[in-house]
């Protein structure tokens, strides 16, 4: 049989679509640089969204028995030599009681891939999450840090029933609502904001449409806040307030 035909190969390719629909960056059959040399992993899994830029290396077992003691011994030595931060031995036939005491208080978990899922999915998108949700409230502070006025004048805001190229509160509610939304697991998302200038789909279906999404409009609205701020600048109007933004949870007029 092919390599890239082998049960194995298609675990470790399972392994890695998982982290990437999460919106990490993973790789397979990686040469990692450790301390004492190089060392061959099945997958390599980066993100900087987990409060800073975090590695992790899986071990995938596609085997017909249980991992004993001394390839969980292998790896453990592995991850310390490459200072991962955290490393995972994956197999659906389970590990031997010896693997699993000598992983106990380490930084090697050994998981089924199931196990895995569950355990990573929340974990990463809630930090992902939280990064986007950061993004927001400190665009959320210079938005409403400029009077009503001067929002109107520079183009971020528009009265009701009126037609407006863009909308700073309008932006601000929909990023927030695709947020809360992806905390809660909920989809479909409806992004229609009605504005000439918007970015990103309709509808997003699942996380990963997610985090374009975010990507895309907290983009579009640093773009409008950074253009209609260099203006004020230049018309000697940019005067904003830091206690003028109200609390985002309230009513927003």
């Amino acid at each position: 049989m092919k390599r890239k035909e082998s049960l194995w190969y298609q675990f470790q390719e399972d392994i890695k679509s998982h982290f990437i629909a999460l919106g990490a960056y993973a790789e397979t059959n990686v040469k990692v640089e450790g301390a004492r040399g190089e060392h061959d992993i099945d997958v390599l899994v980066k993100s900087k969204f987990l409060g800073g830029d975090v590695t992790w290396l899986i071990e995938a077992k596609d085997w017909k028995t249980k991992i004993p003691k001394e390839k969980a011994l292998a790896f453990q030595a592995i991850v310390q030599d490459v200072g991962a931060d955290r490393g995972f031995i994956i197999s659906d036939k389970g590990f031997q009681r010896g693997a699993i005491k000598c992983v106990n208080k380490s930084n090697v978990s050994l998981r089924t891939f199931e196990d895995l899922k569950k355990e990573t999915q929340d974990y990463i998108q809630s930090e992902i999450i939280s990064y986007y949700e950061k993004r927001m409230n400190l665009l959320h502070k210079r938005y409403w840090a400029h009077p009503k006025r001067i929002r109107r004048e520079y183009g971020l805001r528009h009265d009701l029933f009126e037609e407006s190229d863009f909308s700073g509160t309008t932006q601000l509610n929909y990023i927030g609502n695709v947020i809360r939304s992806a905390k809660n697991n909920t989809y479909p998302i409806h992004t229609e904001t009605g504005l000439k200038v918007s970015a990103g789909e309709k509808n997003i279906n699942d996380f990963h449409q997610a985090v374009n999404w975010l990507n895309l409009n907290l983009n579009l609205l640093d773009e409008q806040l950074l253009n209609a701020e260099y203006f004020m600048f230049k018309e000697n109007n940019f005067k904003p307030d830091v206690n003028r933004w109200i609390d985002k949870d309230k009513k927003i007029g």
